[in-house]
């Protein structure tokens, strides 16, 4: 029997190394009872990811699929809850265990175990986890663990940052042997910027989640519904050179993409995270009214200025959501 513990769709550097942090947490100490935890992904990882665990020497986990996972076998998931992130066709009578820091969106048919923290990354929550057991990281899932923490919360400047990161951060720091944290947040964004092996479509779906949003009843519907809503943020040091000399390819991969995947609405975030500022790009008139709507301003040239919003979780899909109610 293997207690998998995987990560979202289009696994971004937190959930892929606070999988590979909780399975050394499982691994050292017997209280979790987990038996043969290993730590997978659902989906090749992205640049940034990749950028990290070649620096540091660590084998990317293997990929996941459904077919693959025994009756026996358990899950845990981490960084997600909902349905529409998890591994598709994944059993959810064998999830076990969920950590994470998203909104809650569960329907399972039996208690399971839930560690739930409103902090800024994942691995915030399996530091605090391997602190409770009295277990400490070596030098280089510390320096992981701190790398994830500040891609997840744009090195301390998005909105779900919070004092608890900044603390966990300071002392995986210290034991990493980090000295100079901005330096090192700096190569982690340049990594994070780097899209030239991708093709726009492959940047339309870099980093997306897919959410289930409700709908305002009318007269014609008057208990409501739910729009099936994609937002891709793309993280980059370089929001104009994007919005410029690809804005037309991703726009044209924007109407694959939101066809393949079946949504009603489809948004790419163009994020500065030097500048702290993001632009949406906007794809069609549906997408343009709820945006507006949304965010205020005026879409133009098929792009909407949003200002300093730089969380997807916390700025970017609420306000969203709320508009379509």
């Amino acid at each position: 029997m293997t207690t998998y513990i995987i990560g979202h769709k289009k696994p971004d550097t937190d959930s892929v190394v606070a999988a590979i942090a909780l399975q050394f947490l499982y691994e050292s100490r017997n209280c979790f009872g987990h038996k043969n935890p290993q730590a997978s992904i659902t989906e090749a990882i992205n640049p940034e990811t990749t950028f990290l665990l070649n620096k540091f020497g660590v084998k990317t986990p293997k990929i996941l699929s459904a077919e693959s996972i025994t009756k026996e076998d358990k899950v845990i998931l981490v960084d997600h809850n909902e349905a529409s992130q998890r591994l598709d066709c994944l059993n959810q009578d064998q999830i076990v265990e969920i950590v994470d820091h998203h909104k809650a969106n569960l329907n399972l048919n039996q208690p399971i175990f839930m560690t739930f923290k409103a902090w800024g990354s994942s691995n915030t929550i399996a530091y605090f986890l391997m602190k409770q057991n009295d277990l400490r990281p070596d030098k280089i899932l510390a320096s992981l663990m701190l790398a994830a923490i500040l891609s997840d919360t744009v090195g301390y400047k998005s909105s779900t940052t919070t004092a608890k990161d900044k603390e966990v951060g300071a002392e995986l720091a210290e034991i990493a042997e980090i000295g100079n944290v901005d330096t090192f947040t700096l190569e982690i964004f340049r990594a994070k910027s780097d899209i030239s092996s991708l093709t726009n479509e492959q940047i339309v779906k870099n980093d997306y989640k897919i959410f289930e949003f409700d709908t305002a009843g009318n007269d014609n519907n008057p208990g409501g519904s739910t729009t099936k809503t994609m937002i891709d943020q793309l993280e980059t040091v370089e929001q104009e050179i994007v919005l410029t000399e690809k804005k037309a390819g991703l726009l044209k991969a924007m109407e694959t993409v939101k066809t393949e995947q079946g949504v009603k609405l489809l948004f790419v975030a163009i994020t500065d995270i030097l500048k702290v500022n993001t632009k949406l790009l906007i794809l069609s008139d549906a997408e343009k009214e709820i945006a507006q709507k949304a965010f205020g301003g005026v879409v133009e040239n098929n792009i909407l200025d949003i200002g300093p919003k730089m969380s997807r979780k916390k700025e970017i899909a609420p306000a969203i959501e709320n508009a379509l109610k």
